[in-house]
């Protein structure tokens, strides 16, 4: 069975003394040097002068720096920047500023595991991936909880890098929630074919898919968007608090026959074995150097893709749609505890 670390298998001491240097200040960056600045740990941000991110920060009451100042005040650099923007941070900012022995952590592998970035051999280099957006994050922290996290060994230098990890993921509320531990190729490979079988490209095709059906059929657009993608939404969190049975617990027993008679017709052995190529695409690293080559190319035909995704009529449908959905427009949940 996999072992689930606690907050009892972690020592904060671990990452003292000295900086961590939080570079990039978006949602997952913010989120983690709140966190660990509440944990009593010492955090400085990296990031663009005169941005966006370095008025957030400051607003926060944390010391600003360029990226380069900051990862050279700092024994513990935690790269928190987009996935594409990680080979020029790190050969731009961040590699001549680290001393042997210091911390490189990566938040996803997707950049040293497909090598955008070759970090030096004689410093640690890990992975702690909350499994939660920067808000959840920071929300289950506040209230004394945490979301679990993964976390990754790659290099291990200094003969620290798994103590390091783990006091990073308990700073951050990961060893609150739960953190079971990985590898930079098991983590990246896994997200990718999560995100693009599964949770974003599955999810939306098979919506599409449905919503074109019913539409197809001479049924009512507004009808179908209901069916296919706004009760979604209903069973999403079921699954989510529950798993399947919990899913089963709630529905119809008509809903749940036809789930168990076709679904599988559906989603069958020709659908697994478009997964399976998702994925080998994945790990022989074709999908990396393709998204790789798109970025730059300055990504036309990934704007050309995007484009026509969100110019489908399911979209517009349920633009008008929710408007009428009050509990879903700016300020609706304003004032409630």
């Amino acid at each position: 069975m996999t072992r689930i670390y606690t907050d009892d298998d972690a020592n904060a001491d671990a990452l003292k003394p000295g900086f961590i240097a939080i570079i990039g200040y978006g949602s997952q960056g913010r989120a983690h040097a709140r966190n660990l600045r509440d944990s009593g740990q010492q955090v400085i941000v990296g990031a663009r002068l005169g941005g966006k991110a370095e008025a957030t920060a400051k607003d926060d009451g944390f010391e600003v720096f360029t990226p380069a100042e900051a990862a050279k005040k700092a024994s513990f650099v935690a790269l928190l920047t987009p996935d594409m923007s990680h080979k020029d941070v790190y050969e731009c900012d961040i590699a001549a500023q680290l001393s042997p022995g210091d911390t490189l952590m990566v938040a996803h592998g997707f950049s040293i595991h497909y090598g955008q970035i070759r970090p030096r051999t004689d410093i640690d280099v890990v992975l702690v991936a909350p499994k939660g957006p920067g808000d959840l994050v920071r929300r289950e922290f506040e209230i004394g909880r945490g979301v679990p996290s993964l976390f990754a060994i790659h290099q291990d230098a200094s003969g620290k890098a798994r103590d390091k990890a783990l006091a990073y993921c308990k700073g951050n509320g990961g060893t609150a929630g739960g953190a079971i531990e990985t590898t930079l190729a098991e983590e990246t490979e896994t997200d990718l074919f999560g995100e693009q079988a599964v949770l974003c490209g599955g999810a939306s095709e098979l919506v599409a898919a449905g919503y074109e059906t019913l539409v197809d059929a001479g049924y009512q657009p507004e009808i179908a968007y209901f069916e296919c993608l706004h009760e979604l939404k209903l069973i999403v969190d079921l699954m989510y608090e529950g798993g399947i049975s919990r899913m089963h617990d709630f529905i119809s027993e008509t809903a749940k026959y036809g789930d168990l008679v076709s679904g599988p017709r559906v989603i069958n052995d020709e659908t697994k074995a478009r997964m399976r190529e998702v994925l080998t695409d994945i790990q022989t690293g074709k999908f990396a150097r393709d998204w790789i080559l798109e970025n730059q190319a300055g990504k036309p035909q990934y704007d050309a893709l995007l484009r026509a995704d969100l110019e489908q009529d399911i979209e517009k449908t349920g633009a008008r749609l929710r408007a009428r959905m009050a509990w879903l427009q700016p300020g609706a949940n304003a004032g409630q505890a």
